[in-house]
Formats: structure tokens, sequence, C-alpha cells
């Protein structure tokens, strides 16, 4: 087998013309087509005799056999029979014939390779196979002539030796010369290793045949083998109190299987049940944080308000410009500003009715002696011989002796219970850089040498009166929330201011 190559000029559809239609064979290894060449060239050179004692299809493809095909064997070459130089020889499975074109075949003389018996269905060729009829010993005589143009069914009978060899040898058929060097080589490599392998065993087993072995007695034969028997019941009873042991094991195992299910339900009904309390936990925290933090809000407020005194907010005392205020209300008035009677009465009323709550809160301990009677813008002074006075306006300025009595009482009031408030701090060990001690002196109808009175007195002096008069009763409204933890009796405040 050989690549193909292109056809003479001079060739005119003789014996190295291809046919188109008959299979190309290529190498299983390399992939390279192949082409038959001088198969035809055997049929020539072959003697009368051979021709005449062989059987016509004997000669298809340059594979020849007996009529019984018994002995089936490929024709070689002089060429493959040589085995030249680098060119391993081949195997049984892969010899195929091998010609030249040009090249005339020699003799038969004895190059052949003999198949298995299996070979002979080479000849059983079907008519689907290259469009040849199939042949057997039978259809055709010694005596039939060859046929003049067989290199159809040659190629086929090929084809079908290929797939024999295939079979018989489990390496895919046809090779190239080159591909069988490489497979021979990979072979020589592989029985190498096997002989190798086959020295080893041999050795081995010279070398177990060489040991000498220690045979026993009959009787120490039959006590070994009481000895053995007696292991083999031991191992018996063994093995079934493993087994029983094994059954115990298992029944447990089943129990083990039954409560484990039972813990498995158990546990997913704790899993839910500590889900649901942690849920509600954890709502009752949030709750109870919410109102943990309401409450240290309300503490807040609550000390806050704790310290904040109601009479602070309740009674603003300050000033605008020379004329005292008491939450807004201007208690006096100048020959430049005059401040109408309505507003001097209600700041009357305002310092009234804080002197008469500070008054209420220490009773009875205070000798509440002279009584302020707060009536909104209308308030009145009861003396200590229950003569009531208006302290309201508007008077005449020089017939305004009730007006000023019920001043001059308020300011008789006011240091009574500057002189209590002393007196208490006394009592509580107050050091008297931090008692009660009013800014301005109160001295019968004078207040810091300014009398109070209205009548025959100057606008302006009386103005500071009045001025000086608020001063002290704010000093006294600081102590009172110092010292006191003040609480309005309900509805008493705001009634007072209503009126």
């Amino acid at each position: 087998m050989k690549p193909p190559a292109p056809a003479a000029a001079g060739d005119k559809g003789g014996a190295a013309a291809v046919d188109p239609s008959l299979p190309r064979f290529k190498c299983q290894e390399c992939h390279r087509a192949l082409v038959v060449v001088g198969v035809e060239s055997f049929t020539d050179k072959l003697p009368a005799h051979a021709v005449s004692g062989m059987n016509a299809s004997s000669f298809q493809g340059g594979v020849m056999g007996a009529s019984r095909m018994d002995n089936s064997y490929v024709v070689l070459s002089k060429q493959n029979r040589s085995h030249g130089h680098g060119i391993p020889p081949r195997p049984p499975s892969a010899a195929v014939p091998r010609t030249e074109p040009n090249r005339p075949t020699r003799a038969m003389e004895g190059s052949y390779i003999v198949l298995p018996p299996a070979a002979a269905s080479i000849y059983k060729i079907s008519g689907s196979e290259g469009g040849s009829a199939q042949l057997s010993p039978t259809s055709m005589n010694s005596s039939s002539p060859l046929p003049g143009n067989n290199f159809h069914s040659s190629v086929t009978v090929l084809k079908r030796a290929f797939e024999i060899a295939t079979s018989q040898t489990q390496i895919e058929q046809p090779l190239c010369l080159d591909c069988m060097r490489v497979l021979s080589d990979k072979m020589d490599k592989e029985i190498e290793d096997v002989n190798t392998d086959i020295k080893a065993y041999e050795a081995c087993l010279q070398r177990l045949e060489e040991e000498t072995y220690n045979i026993l007695s009959e009787a120490d034969f039959q006590k070994e083998k009481q000895k053995i028997e007696e292991e083999e019941r031991k191992l018996k009873s063994a093995i079934e109190e493993a087994e029983k042991k094994y059954s115990e094991i298992c029944s447990e195992m089943k129990g083990l299987e039954t409560k484990s299910k039972q813990f498995e339900e158990l546990e997913e009904r704790y899993c839910h049940d500590l889900n649901s309390f942690q849920f509600q936990l954890t709502s009752h925290q949030e709750e109870r944080d919410a109102v943990l933090a309401k409450i240290e809000v309300s503490q807040v407020h609550l000390e806050l308000l704790k310290r904040t005194n109601v009479l602070n907010d309740a009674f603003y005392i300050s000033h605008d410009g020379l004329i005292g205020t008491i939450n807004n209300f201007r208690l006096g008035r100048l020959p430049n500003v005059q401040v109408e009677w309505d507003e001097i009465n209600a700041a009357w009323g305002q310092a009234a009715l804080l002197l008469h709550t500070m008054a209420q809160h220490f009773t009875p301990k205070f000798q509440y002696r002279i009584k302020i009677h707060p009536m909104g813008s209308y308030p009145k002074v009861t003396d200590i011989d229950d003569n009531t006075y208006e302290l309201f306006g508007p008077v005449n300025l020089f017939w305004s002796s009730r007006f000023d009595k019920a001043m001059t009482w308020f300011l008789t009031c006011l240091q009574e219970f500057a002189e209590f408030a002393i007196s208490l701090d006394k009592e509580n060990n107050v050091p008297p850089e931090k008692s009660l001690n009013l800014p301005y002196k109160i001295e019968g109808d004078k207040v810091g040498s300014h009398t109070i009175f209205l009548s025959f007195n100057k606008l302006d002096n009386w103005t500071k009166a009045l001025k000086y008069t608020l001063c002290n009763l704010k000093w006294v409204l600081y102590w009172f929330i110092g010292n006191t933890s003040f609480a309005l009796p309900s509805g008493s405040l705001a009634q007072s201011s209503k009126r």
C-alpha cells in the first residue's frame, strides 16, 4: 500500500488507472490516502498448473488459497520479504500485498503469511460491495478462465481482509509504513516489558520451588485440624453473639430513632414557643423602654418644675425707667408720664396678691395681723383695728388720706413679713450674709427716705417710693422661692387674678 500518484500520460485506461467508484483506503493512524497497486501482476506471473488448480476467487486482491480456504495466505513482494534496513517486519494482522506499479513480480518463492481459517470469509463478497457478484468455490471449477479485469473484486476482497485483520488484532487496518514502524516499536516495547515480567515471575517461581517445607505428621495434622476447628467454633459463637448484639442494637436504634423524632418534634415546638416568647418579650421590652423613657422625661420635667416657683413666673417685677412695674403694669406716674389710674390699680392688685399669697403660706406661724384683700384692680387693706382702706384710685391729690393709709399699712405688712423671714433664717442657722436683707429700709410711711404718701407730695418722690417698695417685695419673693417648695392651692391664684 502506498499513497496515490497521478496517472501517466501514456496510460489509457490500463491496470494503472483507478476506478473512482472503488473504495479509497487510508491509514487509520495518520489518515493519509492509500492506493492498492500491482495486484494484477501476480496473476500474470503464476504458473499454469497453479492457475488450473485454484479457484478463480483465489486471485482476488493478490490473496491466494486452496479451494476449501483452509489455509489462506497473502502474497508478499520480494521487497517486503527482505525487510530492508529500518523497516520492521509486518505483523500477521497487517500483512497486505505491496508491489511497485512497473516492477515485475517474481514467482511464488515460498513468501506468504498463513492466515487463520476465519480468513476464508474474505471470499464471501456481497453484490452490494463494489457491484461484484459473490464468489464461492463451488461456483467456479478449476478449468474456468481467469477474468480479464478483476481489479474491482480484488479491492473488495482486500477491504474484507482488512476488516478481518482488524477484528483479529484489535488494530485498525490498513496502516502506512511509517505508522507500522511506530506501531512495531510500541509492540516491541510491550513485548520487552512482558518478557521482563515473565522472567521476574519465573525467578519467583524458582525461588518458591527451592524453599523447603516442613511436612506435618498425621498426629500433628490432626492437632492442627482440631485447633482450627476449635477456633472455627469460637468464631462461629462469636459471630452468633455479635449477630445477637447486632439485633439488640438494631432494636435499640429503632427505639432511639423514635425518641429522636419525638425530641425533634419537641425541639421544633420549643423553637416556635421560644420565638413567640422572644417576640413578646421584645415587644414588652420596647414598651417598657418607652414607658421608662417617658418616666425619665417626666422626672426631668418634675425636677424642673420643683426647682421652678410659680410665683417667680406669675409675678414679674421690673421697672420702666423711673417707674416700677409688676407684670408690665406701671406703679406710679411722673409729671411728663401720665399713667392711667386703671393701670396703677392693676399694679397694686398684683402686689397685694403676691404679698397675701406669701403671708398665707406661713399662716398660722406668721402672725398675719394686717390683712391684705387682693380683689383684682380694687384691693383693700384691713389694719389691726379692723378698719378697711381702699388701695386704688383715682383720688384727690390734696384729700387722699384713706389711700395713703392703705399704702402705709401695706408697707407695714411687708416689713413684718421680712422680719419673720429673718427670724426663720436664724432658726435654720443661715449665715447673716445669706439671710434676707431688704435693700431699702422701711420706717412707717417711708421707704428709702421717701414717703409713700401721695398727699402734698411730689409725683417724682411718690413714684420713687413705690419703686423701692416693689424692689423690697422682689427681694422677699426671692427669699420665699429659695426657702419653700411652693404649691399654689388649686384655683386660688386664678380666681384672684380674675378679680
